[in-house]
């Protein structure tokens, strides 16, 4: 019997000791190595070693559930094998030099929190159903090549707290579904080719503090309901065609710090302001 209880005991030793991620998650960190050339990443992974240690990895449960590999010269492309990491949460590949257009599979990630792929080289349109993502609350795409249109899907991460697609060679409206954006924190815009004008339903998303659209082609009067963003701290318009008593706009928005204008602008809103006084 004491036999028998001391095999039990080691056998259960052994399966602690052991104990691992699946083997999918394995192949799809192994499908990552190869394909972003994991030999000459800064700090590279010996794959003959325990998952446990290899860098950037954070695991719980035997799931891999973050991965942080910033700034660690990884290149190539991302591998459509991501995808079998289905309990990941974070993604951080960002400040590397990975190209290309992002794997379909990576919608399919549903589980994903933080996208931070800022600063690389990727192209591509972005995912039409990227929406199907709903856990998202942190999507930083930012210094990329990505083009086309923001898809109107993005109105479904209601989660959403950041949104930064700045320095991209984005195209099209800014779409009305951004409205279902209630917990969005930042949006910034950028550096972009966006245009048309800014629909009166960007009131809803009181919770903003950051709004940064400068450097794009957008366009007519600012709507008034922009002053029901009392949070905001940061708007950022120069470099675009909007009009507007920006003067007006700013004395209405109680925590605002960085607010930057066009000379026209500057030059129109002191204008009206001088118009006003005469009036009186």
């Amino acid at each position: 019997m004491k036999t028998l209880k001391l095999t039990l005991l080691c056998c259960l030793l052994s399966v602690f000791t052991y104990a691992n991620v699946s083997q999918s998650q394995k192949d799809a960190l192994v499908a990552l190595y190869n394909a972003t050339d994991g030999d000459t990443w800064n700090t590279s992974w010996n794959l003959d070693q325990p998952i446990t240690e290899w860098y950037g990895l954070t695991i719980e449960d035997d799931n891999v559930i973050a991965i942080d590999l910033s700034f660690n010269n990884l290149s190539g492309k991302l591998p459509s094998e991501i995808s079998q990491l289905t309990f990941l949460k974070t993604l951080n590949l960002a400040f590397n030099k990975l190209e290309g257009k992002l794997p379909e599979t990576l919608t399919s990630m549903i589980n994903l929190e933080t996208l931070q792929l800022f600063s690389n080289n990727f192209s591509g349109a972005l995912p039409s159903d990227i929406g199907s993502m709903a856990n998202l609350k942190t999507v930083e795409l930012y210094n990329n090549n990505f083009f086309g249109e923001i898809p109107s899907s993005i109105g479904n991460l209601t989660k959403l707290e950041s949104l930064i697609l700045s320095s991209n060679q984005l195209i099209g409206k800014l779409p009305a579904s951004i409205s279902n954006l209630k917990s969005l924190k930042v949006l910034s815009l950028f550096d972009n080719s966006l245009l048309g004008t800014i629909p009166a339903s960007i009131g809803e998303l009181t919770q903003l503090e950051e709004l940064v659209l400068s450097n794009n082609a957008f366009y007519g009067n600012l709507p008034g309901e922009l002053a029901q963003l009392s949070n905001l701290k940061t708007l950022l318009l120069s470099n675009n065609g909007f009009k507007g008593n920006y003067a007006a706009l700013k004395d209405k928005l109680p925590n605002i710090v960085d607010f930057d204008l066009d000379d026209a602008n500057m030059k129109g809103a002191l204008a009206t302001l001088d118009s006003e006084e005469n009036d009186d």
